[in-house]
């Protein structure tokens, strides 16, 4: 059940669990959707928080689906949470900068959006 796979240079194990035959050597493919989302957008908020001058001292994307029970299992809806901490840190550019990498940079969530709906929130951390 496992199958290495090759992403620009770097060896991914993909495996099953062991209840289905797998031996669980790496994660399921259906969650690295999930990790491709939230690495595009992450990688689009920050060069454009910086580019308006805010760097935060902790950023963090958590990436929730919901999947539905029958076959074929898939995601119905992907919800994004931007987690931020730091000084200075002007709500309204941090809305922008998620907005633009949702609405205009982030290819995975463009392609996702063509098959589900993608909703996202921001939270400050104290």
């Amino acid at each position: 059940m496992a199958f290495k796979s090759v992403v620009n240079g770097h060896e991914i194990i993909l495996d099953a669990e062991e209840q289905v035959g797998g031996k669980d050597r790496g994660p399921r493919p259906k969650p690295l959707v999930l990790v491709a989302l939230g690495g595009c957008t992450g990688m689009d908020v920050i060069p454009i928080l910086k580019k308006m001058q805010v760097e935060p001292e902790f950023f963090n994307v958590i990436v929730e689906g919901d999947v539905t029970d029958e076959h074929p299992k898939q995601y119905t809806n992907i919800h994004v949470i931007y987690e931020f901490r730091g000084k200075n840190l002007p709500l309204e550019k941090l809305e922008r900068a998620v907005s633009l990498s949702q609405d205009k940079y982030c290819g995975v969530s463009a392609t996702l959006k063509k098959g589900l709906p993608v909703s996202w929130e921001i939270k400050i951390l104290e």
